[in-house]
């Protein structure tokens, strides 16, 4: 067992351990919230409250018998010198209410060269409309341990945002703006390649994407909203994307059911410059149309939804098309005012983008063969709760397969290529499809002491099936974490997170030889930040980022910055 797991599970069994001799604080705390994917969620009421009974049983072991009493009034004339005044009501000191500030800005500056930025403005164009602006920047100049090459980034993004709220309708219209470069920093070990080879390979790759979108709703109607988004990617390497999606949604009564009807209609084209053995252009075109209706009602204790999801797929460039229908079904019933047991089943079919994936994994190549995935189905069950107002739990047992589920892999190096490009180092992902079926179990613990302490542990089990009997690349088979919102005094606040990623399996080939399959180490994680309120307006903060200073990859060959410090302030403002 590595040393990070070792860890880990020690830091669980401390926290098992002090939980149990922080029972005894506070009772009259509510629990903190925990969002769980149900038909009703759990809505606090005054009977969740722990009650005294009015009249308590004795715990006396002797009990006497009540004497009787027996009185009388004798009246005596008394000669009286008050004189009522007329009545004032007590002074009450009201508590002093909190300023609520429209507008901020962030900024945060940490060795590495860290900097994060962030701006909130907010403008009341009239008492139904109003627009805002987000603006966010975070970005390093890396410096990792033994990294040769290039390895800072840049992330930024601007957006824009005008809503109205009419009477009859309300919708929104925004624009975002996205700028982001990262480098193939991830060639194998410093002495891998020749000085001369190092000093030839450019590994910068950057992102511009460009995002139109909007909202809206009729009141009063069967229309209860749609959406809309059209959004651009482009990069270095002359890849274009297009994506235009629309959502819109019908509510229809029907006594004690609603039907709900639901369209999920997604568009995507664009193309690539070259596959990775640069011989050819890649281009793709997909289209899904599904349609999602679905009956609900609440008896009693029980809520449950009913409905399906029937898809039709098509590959413009392939000229292929799929039709398929999946479940959507969800039941929830209460047990009593602190348990709920649920289950579900969903399904449908995923649009696997270019943006989604350098999302999730920057360090793919922009050589990528791209397809849907279909979600066959995901049943799931379990029960979620509270104890005494103040713990809160919730246990989930999953089991789903997936058609061609999105997996990534590294690519092999191809340095017989008369010019190879930044991403042809073993420095860079691929994106490989595989049959999927998927066995998770969940449990998550929260407790709230007070309203100064939170404490939660949750820890996810996962194990994998695959069609081609592969590993599920890139996978993890174990992942758990622990968290913690605290207040140490009225100014000063803060939280820790601790986590656990277990192993993942992908495969490393030197130059030209045949790949052989590698393990990366599971790794644990611990963050930790403070906030001190100056005054209403100004905050300062302090973050903690890595603090067990592993070196661990989260993908292979990509180390990780060792412990991370910022410090930097909040100021809270309005226009007048």
């Amino acid at each position: 067992m590595s040393f990070n797991k070792t860890f880990f599970i020690t830091a669980i069994c401390s926290f098992g351990i002090y939980t149990g001799f922080a029972q005894e604080k506070d009772k009259e705390s509510e629990l903190g919230t925990e969002v769980v994917e149900i038909i009703k969620p759990y809505s606090p009421s005054i009977s969740d409250a722990y009650k005294i009974k009015a009249i308590p049983q004795s715990l006396d072991s002797i009990s006497g018998e009540k004497k009787t009493v027996t009185y009388e009034i004798n009246s005596v004339p008394v000669a009286s010198t008050f004189t009522p005044e007329k009545g004032r009501a007590a002074n009450v000191e009201r508590p002093k209410k909190e300023k609520l500030f429209a507008n901020y800005a962030k900024l945060g500056i940490g060795n590495y060269m860290n900097v994060l930025g962030e701006a909130a403005l907010n403008f009341e164009i009239s008492r139904a409309e109003h627009a805002s602006l987000f603006f966010r920047h975070n970005s390093s100049q890396g410096n990792i341990k033994d990294v040769v090459l290039d390895d800072f980034y840049y992330d930024t993004r601007l957006d824009a945002k005008y809503a109205s709220n009419q009477r009859a309708y309300s919708y929104d219209v925004s624009l975002g703006l996205e700028q982001q470069s990262y480098n193939w920093y991830g060639v194998p070990s410093p002495d891998f390649y020749s000085n001369e080879t190092l000093g030839k390979i450019d590994p910068l790759h950057s992102f511009f994407a460009a995002t139109v979108g909007g909202n809206i709703a009729l009141k009063n109607t069967n229309f209860e909203g749609g959406k809309a988004r059209l959004r651009y990617l482009g990069d270095s390497y002359s890849t274009s994307e297009i994506q235009l999606t629309l959502n819109p949604e019908f509510l229809f009564p029907i006594e004690n059911v609603s039907l709900r009807l639901e369209a999920d209609i997604d568009y995507l084209t664009g193309s690539f410059e070259n596959d990775y053995l640069a011989q050819q252009q890649i281009s793709y075109g997909f289209f899904k149309a599904g349609v999602i209706p679905s009956f609900s009602f609440s008896k009693d204790n029980l809520s449950l939804s009913i409905g399906a999801a029937a898809y039709l797929g098509i590959d413009s460039e392939n000229s292929t098309s799929d039709f398929s229908i999946h479940p959507r079904i969800r039941a929830n019933y209460r047990l009593d005012e602190s348990i709920s047991l649920y289950a579900g089943a969903d399904g449908g079919l995923k649009q696997n983008s270019y943006y989604d994936i350098k999302e999730e994994n920057p360090f793919v190549s922009p050589t990528l063969y791209l397809a849907p995935t279909k979600n066959v189905y995901k049943g799931y069950a379990g029960i979620t709760g509270i104890i005494q107002g103040r713990y809160g739990y919730n246990f989930r047992v999953s089991h789903g397969k997936e058609d061609n589920r999105a997996l990534f892999k590294a690519n092999m190096p191809h340095l017989g290529l008369t010019n190879p490009k930044g991403y042809h180092y073993n420095n860079s992902f691929q994106v490989i499809y595989d049959d999927v079926t998927t066995l998770s179990v969940f449990g998550e613990f929260q407790m709230n002491f007070s309203e100064r302490l939170m404490l939660g542990v949750n820890a996810t089990y996962f194990n994998y099936t695959t069609e081609t009997d592969n590993p599920a690349w890139n996978l993890p088979d174990f992942t758990a974490s622990v968290f913690s919102d605290f207040r140490i005094t009225d100014e000063l606040t803060g939280g820790l997170t601790l986590y656990y990623i277990g192993e993942r399996k992908d495969e490393f080939a030197a130059t030209f030889s045949t790949p052989e399959e590698v393990t990366l180490d599971g790794y644990a994680d611990a963050n930790l930040r403070f906030t001190y309120e100056i005054n209403n307006r100004f905050s300062a903060f302090l973050n903690g980022n890595n603090l067990l200073n592993s070196q661990y990859s989260k993908w292979l060959d990509y180390p990780v910055q060792g412990i991370q410090i910022m410090v930097g302030a909040i100021y809270r403002f309005d226009w007048r």
